[in-house]
């Protein structure tokens, strides 16, 4: 007797029908040297697209730096100990525009106590910082170097009064008996004729402003008022601060030589410990008021 064809179950022994072949791809063409090089030129930016992206960055900067804000360094010592030397701080431009200059956001007012940066009244190329006092149409003197506005005492919890020798007409101003040597003769001037009943009389459109290190700034004491277009914004934030560096005089060197002798391991650490001291970290983003 004949036996039956056995079927295998294997998919793979079994004639795949026409419906089941898959359909083979074309080889691919072979690209000539001008297509791949082509090819590499749209996956690498071009010099005209990175000046380009380098041509937006400048003008970004431009316009903050000329309607924002601005970047300024403390050299001097007359806003201690509220701004020291070596703080760099963001300026707000737009927070003391004068009104219809054509700024983004109006502007805003100035209020006494206000820190504000300003162009030098004496050299405009220079730049200034202090702490507006008197306000315009403000009567103001300056008795055993407290101040007085109006007739009354003026508190002021940011004022440093630090040992020094004694000068009656910083300490006691306006004083017309004699004239600083450090006083600009301009406003020698000018301050003459603004002078009622021993009072400073504060004209419209100016401001009076001192430094917070009252015994060591040269201020509207020496070169007069502040006016309202000199002034350029008021400083929001320290965004960085260095330390002053140490100088190699006498005083200091012996002090070093000293703790160095005292402790020689110390020396070493004050090596390592120079590399991260040489700015003040914990100023670093503090508000400025």
């Amino acid at each position: 007797m004949t036996q039956p064809a056995a079927v295998s179950t294997n998919p793979a022994a079994q004639s795949p029908s026409p419906s089941n072949i898959p359909p083979t791809r074309p080889p691919a063409p072979h690209s000539s040297p001008a297509q791949r090089r082509h090819h590499a030129h749209h996956d690498r930016p071009s010099v005209f697209t990175a000046l380009q992206s380098l041509l937006h960055l400048i003008v970004i900067a431009i316009f903050i730096i000329t309607f924002c804000v601005q970047p300024f360094r403390i050299p001097s010592e007359s806003m201690e100990s509220t701004l020291l030397v070596g703080d760099f701080l963001l300026v707000d431009k737009q927070a003391a525009a004068p009104d219809g200059a054509g700024t983004i956001l109006p502007a805003a007012a100035i209020h006494r106590g206000d820190i504000i940066v300003f162009h030098d009244p004496v050299d405009a190329t220079l730049h200034l910082i202090k702490r507006v006092i008197g306000l315009p149409g403000d009567h103001l003197r300056l008795r055993q170097g407290r101040v007085y506005i109006n007739g009354r005492a003026l508190t002021e919890p940011y004022a440093v009064y630090r040992p020094s020798p004694p000068d009656s007409f910083r300490d006691n101003f306006p004083r017309l008996q004699s004239a600083d040597p450090e006083i600009d003769s301009h406003w020698w001037i000018r301050m003459r004729s603004l002078i009622e009943n021993n009072e400073l009389i504060i004209p419209t459109g100016n401001y009076f402003v001192l430094g917070d290190n009252r015994n060591d700034s040269e201020d509207s004491r020496y070169w007069g008022f502040v006016p309202r277009e000199a002034i350029v914004g008021k400083p929001l934030v320290i965004y960085f601060s260095l330390q002053p560096q140490v100088s190699d005089d006498a005083d200091s060197s012996g002090s070093i030589a000293q703790s160095a002798t005292a402790n020689p391991s110390r020396r070493r650490v004050s090596k390592i410990d120079s590399v991260v001291d040489f700015a003040r970290w914990g100023r670093t983003f503090k508000i400025v008021r």
